[in-house]
C-alpha cells in the first residue's frame, strides 16, 4: 500500500482540499452538458457552454484531481517532501479561483476570458514551480521522473496554448495558425499532460495495489521513448500540414500505449495478491479501452472519417481513458489517505475499522458499468445525431457521477 512513515508525507488536508474541488467542478461540468445537450447531439462541439463544460472536466476536475492525487503521490514516489505546504494552500485558492471564473466566463463571454485564465495560469505555473522544486531533491531521477515531468511540461504547453487562444480571438494575433494551435492544444492537454502522467504513477500504483514483485522495468524506456516521439511528430505534422507525419505520429502513439499495456500485464501477472479490488480491475480496464482507442485513432487517421468523429472520438478518450483511470485510482487512494489519518497511530490501541470499511464496493461494479454503458451511448447520440439518445446518457453519467462524488466524500465521515 502507499506508505505513510518516511517522514515525506504530505499534511492530509492539501491534497484532500484538491479532489473535493474537483468533485464539485465534476458534477458541474456534467449538469451544464445535460442543459445544452441539444447542441451538442447536432455535432456542435465548439460552443462556449461546450467550452465552458469541457474546462470544467479538464481543469476543475481531472486537473484539480491529478494536483492533489500528485501532492500524495510524489513524496511517495520520489522520496522527498512537498517543497512548500504553505504555498501549495496558496497554489490552491488561486487555481480555484481562476478555474472557476476562467469557466463562468467560457459560458457567457469567451472573448473576456483572457484574465480569468491568466489567474488560472498563474496557479498552474504555481503548481509546476513546486513541483520543479520538490523533484529536484530528489536523489536521484529515474524513469517515473521522466514520464512525470515530461508530463508537466506538456501541462505548460497546453496552457500557453490556450492562452494564445483566447488572446487570438480577442486580437485575432495568429489567426492563420489557429487550428494548428487548437489541435496542438488538445493534444498537449489530453494526451500529453494526462496521459504521460497516468503512465507514470501507474508505474507505482500498479504494483502497490497488485503486490507485485520481480518485473522488469525495461519497457517503461520503449513507452516514454516511442509515446513521446509520437506526440512531438503529431505536433510537427499540425503545424507543417503533413499527412506523412500525421500518420507516423499516431502509429507511434499506438505503439507506445501497446507496450505499456503489455508491461503492466506482465507486473499484473507477478502479483502476490490474488483477487484484485474492484475499483483497481477498473483502472486497468480503462488501460485496454486506452489501448482500443489508440488503434481507433490509428485506423481513422486513414480515413475520411476523422473529420466528422473527432469530437466524438476525444469525448471517448477523455472519458474512457482519462476519466475511468483517474477514478479507478481515487477509489483506492481516498480511502487509504483517510484511513491513515485518523486510525495509523491508533492501531494495537485500540479497534479500528479495517480498509475495505471505508468504502462500498457493493456500488463499485454496478457503478462503473453504468457509467461505460453511458458514455457509449452519448457516442453513439454524437454519431447519429440522435438528441434523446445524449439525454438519457448524459442523465445516466450526471447520476453515476454525482453517486461517485457522494461515495467519495463519505469517506471523510468515518
Amino acid at each position: 500500500m502507499l506508505p505513510q512513515s518516511m517522514g515525506s508525507e504530505t499534511n492530509i488536508k492539501l491534497p484532500i482540499s484538491f479532489i473535493f474541488f474537483s468533485l464539485i467542478a465534476l458534477v458541474l461540468s456534467q449538469l451544464i452538458l445535460l442543459i445544452n445537450g441539444q447542441m451538442l447531439a447536432a455535432g456542435s462541439f465548439r460552443i462556449p457552454a461546450i467550452w465552458s463544460s469541457a474546462h470544467l472536466l479538464v481543469l476543475g476536475w481531472a486537473l484539480m484531481a491529478a494536483m492533489g492525487a500528485m501532492y500524495q503521490l510524489v513524496p511517495v514516489a520520489f522520496l522527498t517532501k512537498i517543497w512548500s505546504e504553505k504555498f501549495g494552500f496558496i497554489q490552491f485558492a488561486i487555481t480555484a479561483a481562476g478555474i472557476l471564473s476562467f469557466s463562468g466566463m467560457l459560458y457567457w463571454a469567451p472573448q473576456n476570458a483572457l484574465i480569468p485564465g491568466s489567474l488560472t495560469l498563474l496557479g498552474i505555473m504555481m503548481f509546476l514551480f513546486q513541483m520543479y522544486m520538490t523533484l529536484k531533491k530528489q536523489a536521484k531521477p529515474n524513469i517515473l521522473t521522466a514520464f512525470v515531468g515530461t508530463a508537466l511540461v506538456c501541462l505548460f504547453i497546453t496552457i500557453i496554448l490556450g492562452i494564445t487562444m483566447i488572446y487570438s480571438l480577442k486580437t485575432g494575433f495568429g489567426a492563420a495558425n489557429y487550428q494548428s494551435i487548437f489541435k496542438s492544444h488538445l493534444l498537449m492537454g489530453v494526451t500529453g499532460w494526462f496521459t504521460l502522467l497516468i503512465f507514470g504513477f501507474s508505474y507505482k500504483m500498479v504494483p502497490m495495489f497488485s503486490l507485485s514483485h520481480g518485473f522488469p522495468m525495461i519497457h517503461a524506456r520503449f513507452v516514454y521513448g516511442l509515446y513521446t516521439g509520437g506526440l512531438v511528430t503529431l505536433l510537427t505534422s499540425f503545424f507543417m500540414d503533413n499527412h506523412i507525419l500525421l500518420k507516423m505520429g499516431f502509429f507511434l502513439l499506438l505503439a507506445g500505449f501497446s507496450v505499456f499495456s503489455y508491461h503492466i500485464s506482465i507486473i499484473i501477472k507477478k502479483r502476490l495478491k490474488k483477487k484484485l479490488d474492484k475499483p483497481f480491475t477498473f483502472a486497468l480496464v480503462a488501460i485496454g479501452l486506452g489501448n482500443i482507442l489508440h488503434l481507433a485513432a490509428f485506423i481513422l487517421v486513414w480515413t475520411k472519417a476523422i473529420t466528422s468523429l473527432a469530437g466524438p472520438f476525444i469525448y471517448c478518450y477523455l472519458f474512457l481513458w482519462v476519466v475511468l483511470s483517474i477514478i479507478g485510482y481515487l477509489y483506492k487512494i481516498v480511502p487509504f489517505l483517510w484511513w491513515t489519518y485518523k486510525y495509523s497511530k491508533e492501531i494495537g490501541k485500540k479497534a479500528v475499522p479495517s480498509l475495505k470499511d471505508m468504502m462500498n464496493e457493493k456500488i463499485v461494479v454496478p457503478l462503473f458499468l453504468f457509467f461505460i454503458l453511458s458514455v457509449l451511448v452519448i457516442f453513439v447520440s454524437f454519431v447519429l445525431k440522435v438528441t434523446i439518445l445524449f439525454t438519457i446518457g448524459q442523465m445516466i453519467l450526471s447520476v453515476v457521477f454525482i453517486v461517485f462524488a457522494v461515495s467519495i466524500l463519505s469517506v471523510l465521515k468515518k
